[in-house]
């Protein structure tokens, strides 16, 4: 697939299913995130996460399958999981304090590098992230491919609760801010498409 045959047609619709899956499972994942930190509780700071890794899921889901992909919908939902993840993290560090620098290294890396590397396909005519690998397949493939995708929070957040030391989620964590740096430059040397001129 190249970039002229993946979907790069212009939709403007906010006020669609997915979207609204969005904007739902980001006000349940914060509500049950401040929960757990005002109750210092693991399993709802578990539902929390479970509540933002389903509803992320199914938002993406539901664009595909409704053919309602938007630029506008990529972009709240980039915005929408560091809303979720924030919280939900920091309800985390409450219940593991001893976890701290794994969790701080991951807010960085999450809330920082990889916010600015998955806004980077709005330099292309691409609707979201997914569709990268037209771009750069090795770059989506490190980002945006389900593994990458699933080890970018999920295994981190696994590691923090079940390891026995902190040394194995910061390891996790370092891996991960890694890659996403090495992403980020090489995403800065590519070519930008040239804007057609009159």
């Amino acid at each position: 697939m190249t970039i002229a045959s993946a979907p790069t047609v212009v939709r403007t619709e906010v006020y669609t299913v997915p979207n609204l899956v969005t904007v739902v499972r980001t006000v349940a994942a914060i509500i049950l995130a401040v929960a757990a930190l005002v109750e210092e509780s693991i399993p709802l700071a578990a539902a929390a996460f479970l509540t933002y890794w389903i509803g992320d899921m199914l938002d993406g889901l539901s664009a595909r399958i409704l053919k309602q992909e938007t630029r506008f919908g990529a972009v709240l939902d980039i915005l929408a999981d560091r809303a979720c993840c924030s919280l939900s993290v920091a309800a985390l560090l409450v219940l593991r304090p001893d976890m701290a620098l794994p969790l701080t290294v991951f807010l960085i890396q999450f809330m920082v590098l990889d916010c600015h590397l998955s806004l980077s396909f709005l330099r292309w005519p691409i609707v979201s992230p997914n569709y990268f690998h037209v771009v750069h397949r090795g770059v989506y493939r490190w980002n945006w491919s389900p593994p990458a995708k699933a080890v970018n929070t999920s295994a981190l957040v696994i590691l923090v609760l079940f390891a026995p030391s902190a040394l194995y989620p910061l390891a996790l964590a370092l891996a991960v801010a890694v890659v996403k740096a090495l992403s980020l430059v090489t995403v800065s040397r590519l070519p930008a498409p040239a804007l057609a001129t009159d």
